[in-house]
């Protein structure tokens, strides 16, 4: 105790030393009580060689457990070791202690050996030969990943002498049960391969043989090998194409990759180019306004007959798409490269709000996208225009983020447009980044020579911005100026007499450069200018930069042929100068222009053209985008970010002008059939899943091998793919089966039918059994009504044709109603394992009040109530239907067909979340419109329509009104589609208000009052609006407020506040309304939900309906 006073007083002593010694300086010692982490440590560990030997002495630890006769010590140092190679530690010392074990009986010990001497095989390969026999033994352990470890061990030994050994090694592994060894087998074939190339012809054989595997686990890495081994062997892909388009979508996403990119090259060697129609689609697009029908039809005839697209091509089309959804950002761009060398330029547009959607992702994805996205912006604007803002530049950004985005930006810009953007650019312009700054104005400089009508508009801006401060700023200005001016400089005059002046301030050499180059070139529109212009750059000639001594020699040249008079001597002087400059280039260019404009006696012929020589007109220069001349790289590729060819880059061939034989990728059924045999004598059992794909490779075989369907399908697929991916966005996660549904054959239609009827018969029975003690007539005509709308949905799902389902529907009933029944039982008791909604959705009717809309806390207040007791929010029936009509299809625009429609408030037509919609048609021609039916939808995302039955004939003057659904999600977007006739197709879309997004209900005050002081808040919404007297009673405000929005009246005990009570179609969320009559003739409007948005804009509604006169 007393030691440890004496040694803090003695540090005291000296501390205090210490700052009397540095009493004037800005410094301060004081003592801590306790040492840092950090410092603890150091001390802890001493000197260097202490560390070193304790690194050696733990090492020796590690030798004598793996040495030891215990399992348990041989486990701990083995997981410590494989501990000491993730850290990033040099563990290649343990390797003769760690391959004695590799023959151990333990499976833990023997798996994290293999872990180790995959690591360290290729360093240790003299050691690791030595337990060759012991990996050869492992090859057929029992347990797979025993044998999978051993051979990925075997190939990772990189010895030519073992090259047989690891070729009969892969041989016996491609045929293993386990999928997981056939993957690893797949991996040792490009070791295989690099190692010795003269086996190729051998790992062929292998590559085709693991092609045929069913498996997704062997997918990916199968044609990662063929990739690697045999690009050019396209013969190998033919039959096995329709079963990789079909398991991609199971495939893990790094094989998605691999395989995306091999299909898009294979696609272009066997399909027909699908731009050819688009060519010729807008050659035909323009219509004469006096064109006969007939001249018309004529037309579709020859678009139909030039180009009818392989249902082949569209299948890799159809099963790509739902990987646009994927998590991982390589897949997303996969397949949108996929889209754009593939797909047809109508279709490529789908692909942009998917990668838009990565921009929201790390830098370094943000820079490929956007490489990308650039390339594809120049040559097609239409598809990212919609989503302008998002390449707006943020603070945050890196300047290759910022410089990319510019770059799209200005690839985008047009009339419309470029007003934003501009306003964008002064902002950017005042950047601290410089190089961003200067990156901006050469934009500016691209938009003016692009889009006229603003050229003079930027030409002002960068004039201004030659004020700037920034020398930078200003000399970039400078150089966009310049070229901006060559392209009309007659008007600019005075913009070159402005740079002239500033001359004497800009200091950047290529700024300097720029303007001398201007005034030589115009120096006959700036004749007084020009000569002082020389004085004074030939005063600072020693001194300037050679670039700027090259433009003064040019512009005392042309000085000199244009006005001798003044400027003969200036010119003599700046020669002399540039004669002895220490640069030859400035040496060598004053000897050229003496020579060329000075005559004398050794002039050549070449004097006499002087002029003509050096104020020849020159041609403006281009401002073109970097990335104009990338496309010719496949995009996402390496060679297409760095813009040069990379090792190993495969080139995209050319569109075949004849289509190649498509019956190449038919398999025939007996080989479909064959199941995946591994070791000879032990035949594999069946597995469902190998059934399932084989079958839908059979149906697309025969789908593809008859002509007539083959062209129907193209055009089916293309309505149902937009479909499905407008109203599912779970579409990504379905089978690939569910994805094929154009190549299923019809006795799978007529079985998915039954099943559906089915689950809708069991369904309803719930909903019977739900809704005891209502009345028995309502329960009846609603479960009905749930049946009919539940088949029809199930029907119309797997439909792919609204022309052409009918009659392939019937044939399906006709021809396989048997074998349908006998597979009803089984497969009805399956998809009672699976989530229903996935194949076809029931809905309960809203017409029952069977389950209460509560909130949360009040279902909490309400658990401990009897179950016989009332709901306390019931579904009423409307108060009031609206009698507006919206004009869907004016007659002109519909060719004589017009379209009307209105919101018929009936509830339970098509389910509890659909609005339904009364459409009226009317023919005003003097001729039949034959099938009026809904074609393509454009549905923003989780949007659904349930259409209405085409119809088939409408009369000259003839009116019918057929119901349709729309479930609208709670908002007010728009639904776009298309009505169709025979003949044509118009595009059409309904917009709700508010007010009929919602369903009423009614409440006894109590629950109103409850539910309202819930809702609380953010969730309250008020307005003050002025109410005439007359207007002030009660039946008047009831009527106009449930005429302007569904909503149900809530008995009120107070005869100045009136309540109204609806819930949300989609969401169930309560809507509640109140209006309070106040004095001196004002109201308050209180509206209370969850759905903040909603209640804003149906106040927003109410209010004028409240306060007209």
């Amino acid at each position: 105790m007393e030691q440890n006073s004496t040694m803090l007083g003695k540090i005291i002593e000296v501390s205090c030393s210490i700052k009397s010694a540095l009493k004037g300086k800005n410094f301060d010692v004081t003592l801590k009580p306790y040492l840092t982490v950090e410092e603890k440590r150091l001390a802890a560990a001493g000197d260097p060689c202490r560390c070193m030997k304790q690194y050696f002495t733990s090492n020796e630890d590690l030798k004598q457990m793996l040495e030891s006769s215990k399992d348990s010590a041989k486990l701990d140092a083995m997981k410590r070791i494989v501990g000491m190679i993730a850290k990033g530690k040099n563990a290649s010392e343990l390797f003769p202690a760690v391959v004695k074990n590799v023959a151990s009986k333990n499976i833990e010990i023997k798996k994290l050996v293999y872990v180790y001497l995959m690591r360290y095989a290729e360093e240790q390969q003299d050691l690791a030969l030595l337990s060759i026999s012991t990996f050869q033994r492992a090859l057929k352990d029992p347990n797979q990943l025993i044998r999978a470890s051993a051979l990925r061990v075997l190939s990772s030994i990189r010895v030519p002498i073992i090259v047989p050994i690891m070729m009969l090694a892969i041989k016996e592994a491609s045929s293993d049960l386990s999928p997981y060894v056939r993957k690893n087998a797949a991996h040792a074939i490009q070791k295989l391969y690099s190692l010795d190339p003269e086996q190729k012809e051998m790992l062929i054989e292998v590559i085709e043989k693991l092609l045929k595997d069913r498996s997704t686990l062997v997918a990916g890495s199968v044609v990662m090998a063929f990739e690697e081994v045999c690009p050019d062997r396209i013969d190998l892909i033919h039959k096995n194409y329709r079963k990789l388009c079909n398991l991609l979508v199971d495939v893990e996403e790094w094989g998605q990759v691999v395989i995306i990119h091999m299909l898009t090259r294979y696609a272009r060697t066997q399909f027909l180019s699908p731009w050819k129609v688009d060519e010729v689609v807008d050659e035909y697009s323009e219509s004469n306004f006096y064109e006969s029908d007939e001249e018309q039809k004529e037309k579709d005839q020859k678009l139909k007959t030039i180009y009818t697209m392989d249902p082949d091509h569209r299948l890799l089309l159809r099963n790509t798409k739902p990987l646009l959804q994927s998590r991982n950002a390589a897949v997303v761009m996969a397949v949108a490269q996929l889209y754009w060398h593939l797909a047809p330029k109508s279709e490529a547009g789908i692909v942009s709000k998917s990668l838009v959607r990565l921009l929201r992702s790390n830098r370094e994805v943000q820079y490929i996208v956007l490489q990308n996205i650039a390339t594809m912006s120049i040559q097609r604007k239409g598809m990212f225009e919609p989503y302008l803002k998002s390449f707006y530049v943020r603070s945050t950004d890196p300047t290759m983020i910022k410089t990319l985005k510019l770059e799209i930006m200005t690839n985008l810009a047009n009339e419309a447009n470029i007003s934003t953007l501009l306003r964008e650019f002064q902002t950017y312009v005042k950047s601290q980044d410089k190089q961003f700054a200067a990156a901006t104005i050469q934009a500016i400089g691209r938009c003016a020579t692009n889009i006229t009508e603003v050229t003079d508009t930027c030409l002002n801006g960068l004039v201004c911005l030659l004020s700037n401060r920034d020398e930078i700023v200003v000399a970039e200005s400078v150089v966009v100026i310049k070229k901006l001016l060559q392209t009309q400089p007659a008007h600019h005059g005075e913009i070159i007499k402005h740079m002239a002046k500033l001359l004497d301030n800009i200091t950047v050499p290529v700024a300097r450069a720029s303007i001398l180059w201007l005034i030589g070139e115009y120096c006959e529109r700036v004749p007084k200018i020009a000569p002082d212009v020389l004085r004074k750059t030939a005063k600072s000639f020693t001194n300037e930069d050679d670039l700027v001594k090259l433009q003064i020699l040019n512009l005392g040249a042309k000085l000199y042929l244009t006005n001798s008079k003044q400027t003969k001597l200036l010119t003599q002087y700046v020669l002399n100068l540039g004669k002895y400059d220490q640069s030859y280039d400035i040496r060598d260019r004053t000897r050229f222009i003496r020579q060329l404009i000075v005559p004398n006696e050794k002039s050549g012929a070449l004097s006499k053209y002087a002029k003509k020589i050096f104020l020849a007109q020159k041609p403006a220069p281009l401002l073109e985008s970097p990335f104009k001349d990338r496309d010719h790289f496949q995009l996402g590729t390496l060679s297409h970010t760095l813009n040069s060819r990379a090792t190993g880059y495969l080139e995209l061939s050319d569109w075949p002008e004849v289509a190649p034989d498509p019956s190449v990728r038919n398999v025939d059924v007996a080989e479909s059939a064959k199941e995946w045999t591994g070791i000879p004598g032990k035949p594999k059992k069946e597995k469902p899943t190998e059934k399932f794909y084989s079958e839908s490779e059979e149906e697309e075989d025969d789908s593809a091998s008859t002509s007539s369907s083959g062209s129907g399908s193209a055009s089916e697929s293309e309505k149902e793919d937009e479909d499905e991916g407008s109203t599912d966005e779970s579409s990504g996660s379905s089978s690939p089966s569910e994805e094929s549904t154009d190549s299923e054959s019809d006795s799978k239609e007529s079985a998915a039918k039954k099943r559906c009827r089915a689950v809708n018969e069991s369904d309803s029975q719930d909903i019977k059994k739900k809704a005891e003690g209502i009345s028995i007539k309502r329960s009846t005509s609603s479960s009905s009504d749930t049946e009919y709308t539940s088949s029809d949905e199930c029907s119309s799902d797997s439909k792919s044709d609204s022309e052409s389902g009918k009659s392939r529907n019937a044939t399906s009933n006709k021809k396989e109603e048997k074998p349908a029944q006998d597979r009803k039982t089984p497969k009805t008791q399956d998809m009672f394992l699976l989530d229903l909604d996935d194949f076809c959705p029931v809905t309960t009717p809203v017409a029952v009040p069977t389950a209460a809309v509560l909130s949360p806390s009040l279902a909490a207040d309400l658990e401990g109530l009897s179950l016989s007791s009332s709901s306390v929010i019931d579904v009423t029936m409307q108060v009031s239907v609206p009698t507006k009509t919206h004009e869907l299809l004016h007659r002109m625009s519909g060719k004589g067909l017009a379209a009307h429609y209105h919101f018929s408030r009936q509830p339970g037509i098509f389910g509890d979340r659909m609005v339904p919609v009364q459409v009226t048609v009317t023919n005003t021609t003097d001729q039949k419109i034959e099938n009026i039916h809904i074609g393509e939808k454009k549905l923003p995302p989780g949007m659904r329509m349930h259409e209405f039955n085409p119809i088939e004939c409408l009369e000259p003057g003839g009116s019918i009104t057929a119901t349709m659904g729309i479930d609208f999600c709670d908002s007010t977007q728009t639904a776009s589609f298309q009505l169709c006739t025979k003949d044509d197709h118009f595009s059409v879309n309904i917009q709700p208000p508010v007010g009929e997004l919602l369903l009423p209900v009614t409440m006894s005050e109590k629950d109103f009052k409850k539910e309202q002081g819930m809702l609380t808040g953010m969730n309250e919404t008020s307005t003050t609006i002025a109410v005439a007297p007359q207007n002030s009673t009660r039946l008047v405000i009831i009527e106009r407020v449930v005429k302007a929005a569904n909503l149900g009246v809530v008995p009120s005990g107070q005869d100045n506040i009136h309540r109204f009570a609806a819930k949300t179609m989609h969401s169930g969320s309560l809507m509640l309304v109140t209006v309070e009559l106040k004095e001196s003739s004002t109201a308050q409007l209180i509206i209370n939900t969850e759905k903040t948005v909603i209640g804003s804009v149906l106040l927003r509604e109410l209010k004028p309906v409240l306060s007209q006169g």
